[in-house]
């Protein structure tokens, strides 16, 4: 049986890390991974986080096996978070811990499958790599729509254009903020022009909120979503706490499903719970505890979160000055306008393959880079490199 397994390519993320940490160059830089990073370089424990484990250190509460929804009142804080303190819309959802916000989209899309299997699910192009091997791996058909820029903005005539040949029934899998990989997000009439749209066409919005506080503040960069899952009889949301509590490798999730009202629901946990009793069972505990005592001190979990926030915003306008002040190509500039953590570069594989090898600079092939990977003290040498593979 095995030997007739066939070798595969590496993930592309994770393939970079590997050969990043591989890599004896005292001056490296790693702008792969999708982690928070301080002028230290290293990626803190929140405060509030310290907290919460204290408390449950000193609670020392049972290690028994809990509900397979997971932590009811965690789910209950991810709702109010994503859908704001609004309890028609509330009412009409449907919320279960998940395995990280990756684990809420394979749940949503093994529901999908088992409802639908001929679903289309649409993803922006570029889009998150992981996507399309989650919904093809649930079963499900994937297509792409455009999602670039157009001045300062989202193309949003582009993105209408592709989502033309969408048909009643289909899904298309938004970002709640902080695109991945581009960072360009739509403004607030965008958000409302794509809810008329998917209303209007029938269309059943899936969106993917990772990034939540990274790009305006918890509350404003949930403000799209919320718009949508207003506009629609039928949403979907996968929610993550790994960025903005810093809960990486906790995994900690939270899937939604919202439909017309509250009896519309009725039978969707039990169905979301039989789908995650087949793969996993139940979500660890401990992430999703720490996360409950988060919310319950917001304040100093925000403010945090809010300095985190304004020293990845400094960097971009950082290096978006350093790479103006050496004439570097005028497209860098589109840095500036972007939001959360992530931009993507305008240079093609072979130059980001340059970046690596002669600059000891490591982004991924398609030019996705994590400026919350940087440090100030590296912004010059970022915006030389940059320079000069664009021009070479």
């Amino acid at each position: 049986m095995l030997d007739a397994l066939a070798a595969l390519p590496e993930d592309p993320i994770w393939g970079l890390t590997s050969a990043f940490r591989a890599d004896p160059r005292a001056h490296k830089i790693d702008m792969v991974i999708g982690v928070y990073r301080d002028d230290k370089g290293a990626t803190p424990n929140m405060k509030a986080v310290r907290m919460a484990e204290l408390a449950l250190a000193q609670d020392s509460a049972p290690k028994t096996y809990r509900a397979l929804a997971g932590n009811a009142v965690f789910n209950a804080g991810m709702a109010r978070l994503v859908l704001g303190d609004a309890p028609a819309r509330i009412a009409r959802s449907h919320v279960i811990q998940t395995v990280g916000g990756t684990g809420a989209l394979r749940v949503l899309g093994d529901m999908l499958a088992s409802l639908r299997p001929d679903t289309t699910v649409w993803s922006t192009d570029p889009g998150y790599v992981n996507h399309r091997p989650i919904f093809e791996g649930a079963g499900l058909k994937p297509q792409l729509y455009r999602w670039q820029a157009k001045g300062d903005a989202l193309d949003l005539d582009g993105v209408l254009a592709d989502l033309a040949a969408a048909k009643p029934g289909d899904v298309v899998l938004l970002h709640g903020c902080c695109h991945n990989p581009t960072g360009i997000d739509p403004d607030a009439d965008m958000w409302h022009a794509l809810a008329r749209f998917c209303a209007a066409r029938g269309l059943i919005p899936l969106i993917d909120i990772a990034y939540q506080g990274f790009g305006r503040g918890l509350d404003a960069d949930a403000a799209g979503l919320r718009v949508m899952v207003d506009a629609v009889p039928v949403a979907m949301v996968a929610a993550s706490g790994s960025k903005n509590m810093g809960l990486y490798c906790e995994r900690i999730g939270a899937a939604m499903v919202l439909g017309p009202d509250a009896a519309s629901i009725a039978h969707v946990g039990r169905h979301l719970e039989t789908l995650t009793r087949a793969n996993y069972s139940m979500p660890p505990e401990h992430g999703a505890a720490v996360a409950c005592h988060v919310f319950d001190t917001r304040t100093i979990w925000e403010e945090e979160l809010n300095s985190m926030r304004a020293r990845v915003q400094s960097l971009r306008q950082q290096l978006a000055d350093a790479l103006a002040a050496i004439d570097a190509a005028p497209a860098f500039q589109a840095l500036r306008h972007h939001q959360g953590m992530f931009s993507l570069l305008p240079l093609a594989p072979d130059q980001m393959e340059s970046l690596r090898r002669d600059h000891a600079i490591y982004g991924t092939a398609t030019g996705r880079i994590n400026i919350a990977g940087l440090r100030s003290t590296q912004i010059e040498q970022v915006a030389a490199a940059l320079r000069d593979v664009s021009q070479a």
